[in-house]
């Protein structure tokens, strides 16, 4: 019987792989536990086209990403606190940084891809490293204004 392995199956194969394997084994195990579907052409057809859409999402994301890495890149946010006798009051924090970059640029990052060691305390210009997702980074220029 052959079978077209869905998820990979150790000592059998990877997924995507066709393998020749025993009647027993491919119904009632591979294919009862979901690791393997019966190899006919329209499930070949419908794993193939599938796996080309999955591609081609994973492309427009990544698209957008590199999008959203350059506009990050080229800006500088702006986030305003108020001044104490030695820095600012209080400090910014991860959350901040999250908050300034979705108001002003209108990009949704959540506040644990910011790479930030620790809160921000001082007046002036910080960069901040943000994770984006497929292993995509940008470097975000934060400048921390003073007001009375």
């Amino acid at each position: 019987m052959k079978v077209l392995l869905i998820k990979d199956v150790t000592s059998l194969g990877k997924a995507g792989e066709i393998k020749e394997v025993k009647d027993g084994y491919g119904r009632n195990f591979l294919v009862a536990k979901g690791f393997a579907r019966i190899a006919t052409p329209q499930v070949v057809e419908a794993w193939k086209a599938e796996q080309e859409q999955i591609a081609k999402e994973e492309a427009e994301t990544i698209a957008r990403l590199e999008a959203e890495k350059q506009q990050l890149e080229t800006a500088v946010v702006r986030i305003e606190k108020p001044l104490a006798p030695v820095g600012i009051r209080g400090s910014v924090g991860n959350g901040d940084i999250a908050e300034a970059i979705g108001e002003q640029l209108g990009i949704v990052i959540d506040k644990k891809h910011i790479g930030l060691k620790k809160a921000l305390k001082t007046t002036g210009i910080h960069t901040v490293d943000i994770k984006l997702g497929h292993a995509i980074h940008a470097t975000v220029k934060v400048d921390i204004a003073g007001v009375e």
